[in-house]
């Protein structure tokens, strides 16, 4: 061996001697560069080091390491949990889809109103499973409007079960109405069940069907535009457009604000506005001419006519129970270019109502509402009706024809007719008296009015045009008031009662008295007739009424007397028997009543309704006291209280 081979077999040995020594420290240096400056300890044998338990570092990740475990865990249960019940519920023994089922619709896409339209109704069931408690709703419009929720017809059929792959089919019948070209839609709906499940599917589709006819053709005639306060004549032709007869078929017009209704040929079956055309047969035409005004309507103005028809309600005779058809009438509100307006004692109203005692006077009021010059103009009035006086007619300015009872101004008679200027306006004027309400020769008046037409013209010539009329019309109707009268008296030694004490009446004794009330009419009827007065503290009411079925009461905290007559007829007290109640009051005067004549009862007052004039009315009497100025046999002085 040489001496290089011992040399290092030496430093071996050496080497080795201080890597087992136990006092042997070192430092170790990693050719990196990079050091291990904290020191730890190392075991000198085998023995584990004892644990005093993880510090926070190895806790916090021995945590986070199960938590991601338990999440992962979770998250694995519920993606394969949801595809489970995913495949359970699509590719199940009970699995049932709604785009596996289909709802066809067999049958025509045009119909004429009021015929039957044969559907077939098929339904296919390409689900796996059945489809239980199955029912088909069929929802429609039963009528023609066109708010389709207002008038919707629904049935409802139950099919049972429908098994998996099968197909059913259903016929329905159905009469739909409306206008021509309009569309009527028609929903189905399936309900059903499946097996397992409480709850209720729905499978729906709609089918749209146009009526290319209708069961009753309507027309309506009517001018498109109308003036304010002119007459308007509507013409409605009803005619039924099928090879059955249609029984109780109704017309209903419905009119615009601001339309009064006149009168109508045939007259209106209801109220003003239903008629009832009764059975009509195929092919056969009514017409119904409606006269009215436009009133309280402004210049460019729309108004709308709605009318309808149809069969009559099973439970209301005056509505229509099914609308077979409906049409709407448009006309437009204009100012005329030459206008005339007809003022009754100060007031423009279509009616006017007024007493017998009480002269008219009548204004009509022109205008020229064109852009032109009017030249020509003459105004007319013509007077009607059973309560006209013709000898009191004065006509300023007019001449009056008592042949035809027409007052005409023109511009021989008024000077600003011959020319009128653009928005320039005038106005003529007459008067005259109603006639008595009743005399002996000729009776009592019934329903009396007077009637006024008014109709205005002119000329007006345009440059480069011929010369063209021009013309409006006004009227009113003047109705009567009847004469209602009203009497009250007192009685001592008359009457249905037997009255007691002294006359004169003596201080601290009592005298009883009776008050006769009495009513009487004229031309037209009473309705709502009351009468109502108060007694003063010194006077008793006694209780004792005659007749005994008159409604009379007394109120003993007022002191207030009502007699509730209700209607008192055309007549009474002239031609026919008066309206009369009687009843007893008592007076024990006072001392300080001595040299009086103290009253028993206050002032009456009767109201009620004619219900011709369409008006109140109002009577008012003065109180009665101790003077019997009623009572014939009364003495002079008998109503001075004495000691």
């Amino acid at each position: 061996m040489s001496t290089n081979d011992r040399n290092k077999l030496n430093r071996l040995e050496e080497l080795k001697g201080k890597l087992f020594s136990k006092s042997y420290q070192t430092k170790i240096e990693h050719r990196d560069s990079f050091s291990h400056l904290n020191r730890k300890e190392v075991l000198d044998s085998w023995k584990t080091k004892e644990k005093t338990g993880p510090d926070a570092t190895e806790k916090f990740f021995m945590k986070t390491s199960l938590f991601k475990k338990f999440f992962i865990f979770s998250i694995s249960f519920f993606v394969l949990t949801l595809g489970y019940a995913a495949y359970v519920f699509f590719a199940g023994s009970n699995t049932v889809s709604n785009d596996n089922i289909e709802i066809s619709i067999i049958g025509n896409n045009f119909t004429a109103g009021g015929e039957e339209l044969p559907l077939i109704i098929g339904i296919t069931n390409k689900n796996s499973s059945p489809l239980d408690l199955v029912d088909l709703v069929v929802e429609y419009p039963k009528g023609s409007a066109s708010d389709l929720s207002l008038d919707t017809e629904r049935f409802r059929e139950s099919l049972g079960t429908i098994p998996a792959g099968a197909v059913r089919n259903e016929n329905l019948k159905l009469t739909l109405f409306g206008e021509q070209g309009s569309v009527r839609p028609i929903k189905i709906t399936l309900e059903y069940r499946v097996s397992g499940s409480n709850a209720i599917f729905v499978k729906e589709k709609l089918y749209e069907v146009n009526i290319n006819s209708t069961p009753i053709n309507l027309t309506v005639d009517a001018p498109a535009t109308i003036s304010p306060n002119q007459d308007i004549i509507l013409k409605i032709k009803a005619s039924l457009n099928a090879t059955t007869p249609a029984p109780k078929i109704l017309v209903r017009l419905d009119y615009p604000v601001g339309f009064s209704f006149i009168k109508s040929t045939p007259a209106p079956s209801f109220g003003n506005n239903v008629w009832n055309l009764g059975d009509l047969a195929p092919g056969g035409e009514n017409e119904i001419i409606v006269l009215g005004k436009m009133v309280d309507v402004f210049d460019g103005e729309e108004k709308t006519f709605t009318v309808s028809s149809g069969s009559q309600s099973a439970t209301d005779k005056s509505i229509i129970g099914v609308v077979f058809n409906s049409v709407k009438n448009t006309l437009i509100v204009k100012k005329p270019f030459i206008e005339a307006n007809l003022y009754i004692n100060g007031v423009s109203e279509r009616e006017y109502a007024t007493d017998a005692k009480t002269s008219i006077n009548a204004e009509i009021r022109f205008v020229n509402n064109s852009d032109t010059k009017i030249n020509d103009m003459e105004v007319r009035a013509k007077i009607s009706g059973n309560a006209f006086n013709r000898k009191t007619i004065i006509a300023q300015g007019g001449f009056y024809d008592s042949s035809k009872d027409t007052i005409t101004w023109n511009r021989s008679s008024q000077n600003q007719l011959r020319e009128v200027d653009p928005g320039e306006s005038g106005s003529v004027t007459f008067f005259f008296s109603p006639l008595s309400l009743f005399s002996a020769a000729g009776g009592i008046l019934t329903n009396p009015s007077i009637n006024i037409e008014v109709d205005v013209s002119g000329k007006q010539s345009v440059e480069g045009f011929s010369t063209s009329e021009l013309q409006n019309s006004s009227s009113a109707t003047v109705r009567i008031i009847s004469d209602v009268g009203f009497s009250s008296k007192a009685l001592y030694y008359s009457g249905p009662f037997t009255n007691t004490g002294s006359i004169p009446p003596q201080v601290e004794k009592p005298t009883t008295y009776t008050v006769v009330w009495s009513l009487s009419n004229t031309s037209n009827s009473i309705s709502k007739v009351r009468v109502n007065s108060t007694i003063p503290p010194w006077m008793t009411f006694m209780g004792t009424i005659s007749p005994a079925d008159e409604d009379l009461t007394y109120n003993s905290s007022t002191r207030e007397i009502v007699w509730n007559a209700d209607r008192v007829s055309r007549g009474a007290g002239i031609n026919g028997v008066a309206r009369s109640v009687a009843f007893q009051l008592a007076f024990k005067p006072s001392v300080s009543q001595i040299g009086t004549s103290p009253t028993i009862i206050n002032d009456a007052i009767l109201t009620g309704h004619d219900d011709f004039a369409n008006v109140d009315v109002r009577v008012n009497k003065a109180g009665l006291s101790t003077k019997l100025d009623s009572d014939e046999a009364f003495p002079q002085n008998g109503g001075v209280v004495v000691p």
